[in-house]
């Protein structure tokens, strides 16, 4: 006889936190976004040097792209692959394998200046190798090839975590190199794929609740197709040719398209709902982020390359993640879809560290960097210490 999701975790009789996969990668992934920044606030100020083979800007890249993200992917897929397929959750004693290698990855990274690095590689390399054999597993296993796409950007994702390990093996600025760039790519294509499904999703049922007559363009259909193979040729052009004119214009399409497809989604009229709104404001980043990008490359000397990318990598990894990790965490705790004052304090501080990182690429004020990284660590920190309960204790029942 079958057992379902929810047999299978009430089966788990160890601790709570490990009987979801949201769980330990929400909790522990969030931690790490604001250590990491901690730690890169004191390198910025000349109070640490870190013992890593990377260079201190290559570490910091690496630590939020393949670190941080890396486990927040974890949490959404280990969460949302059994919905999507039908299959059993990973929980207990494979959970806690995985997250194992996760840890241990992210120690192996700090600590890579004093091992051999082909180690701390293959240990940074192993966690994205076996979340993309489980993922190849349960869509194989469940016939589920509707979602085989974001089986193929995780593929690419890990290919970038090795290329840019490779770049900095080789003494190399990594952080400036292919291979942060192909990642960060293949990411802002996964919240182009999963957001455009879930965003609208979202908001429909919010609307239908809410009495509102609008709908969102249901999504994934000629549009949306067409945006994301333009979106996906324009960042593999940026990934190739960051600084050439046609991945400028490229980029400059691509960030009116994404505006047009966030306009068919009726976020203004979620404007009132926070934990609805902010999906939104992250989406909207990432066209924000490409327009930028594309003015970065056109005039340079009007807009810093660094600050026009932080649009994509504070704005939309940044809020996507704390978005998603907080609605999750509530809807899969057995809460109320609602966000807390506290909740909204997480968010607003979110939205100012992107600001202020974006305005530093005009203003020369070096306290801009640390104050934004002071606004990253509200958020981040202000999310562990909220969301904590929930995701260590059992799950509500009604």
């Amino acid at each position: 006889m079958p057992v379902s999701s929810t047999e299978q975790m009430r089966r788990w009789t160890g601790p709570a936190l490990f009987s979801y996969g949201f769980r330990p990668f929400f909790l522990f992934g969030s931690l790490w976004a604001a250590c990491a920044m901690c730690l890169w606030i004191l390198v910025l100020s000349g109070a640490l040097t870190l013992p890593s083979r990377l260079d201190p800007v290559s570490w910091h890249a690496h630590a939020f792209l393949f670190g941080y993200l890396g486990a927040i992917i974890a949490g959404f897929l280990l969460t949302a692959v059994p919905n999507w397929t039908g299959r059993l959750p990973v929980v207990g004693t494979p959970l806690i394998g995985v997250f194992a290698l996760w840890g241990i990855g992210r120690i192996a990274m700090l600590f890579s200046g004093l091992i051999p690095f082909g180690y701390a590689v293959a240990t940074d390399l192993a966690f994205p190798l076996v979340l993309g054999a489980f993922l190849l597993r349960e869509i194989v296993a469940g016939r589920n090839w509707r979602n085989l796409p974001v089986l193929l950007l995780l593929m690419v994702f890990t290919l970038s975590d090795l290329l840019f390990l490779l770049e900095a093996g080789r003494g190399g600025n990594a952080a400036t190199g292919f291979g942060m760039r192909l990642g960060l790519g293949s990411a802002l294509m996964m919240v182009a794929l999963i957001g455009g499904r879930i965003i609208p999703s979202f908001t429909r049922n919010w609307l239908v609740k809410a009495g509102h007559v609008a709908r969102p363009v249901p999504p994934m259909q000629r549009f949306d197709k067409a945006t994301l193979a333009l979106s996906a040729l324009a960042l593999l052009a940026w990934g190739a040719a960051p600084s050439h004119v046609i991945t400028a214009l490229l980029l400059a399409v691509i960030g009116v398209l994404h505006l047009i497809r966030l306009s068919r989604w009726q976020g203004l009229l979620t404007r009132r709902e926070p934990i609805l709104i902010v999906l939104h404001m992250s989406y909207l980043c990432l066209p924000l982020g490409a327009l930028a990008v594309s003015a970065s490359i056109l005039w340079p000397e009007l807009l810093a390359g660094p600050a026009a990318v932080h649009l994509w990598t504070a704005g939309v990894i940044g809020g996507m993640t704390l978005s998603v990790m907080s609605r999750a965490s509530l809807g899969h705790t057995g809460r109320a879809l609602q966000a807390s004052r506290g909740t909204v304090a997480i968010y607003v501080a979110l939205f100012a560290a992107t600001i202020l990182r974006f305005l530093a690429g005009f203003v020369p004020l070096t306290g801009l960097y640390q104050l934004s990284g002071g606004f990253w660590i509200v958020a981040f920190l202000g999310f562990a210490i909220q969301y904590a309960p929930m995701l260590w204790s059992a799950k509500r029942s009604h």
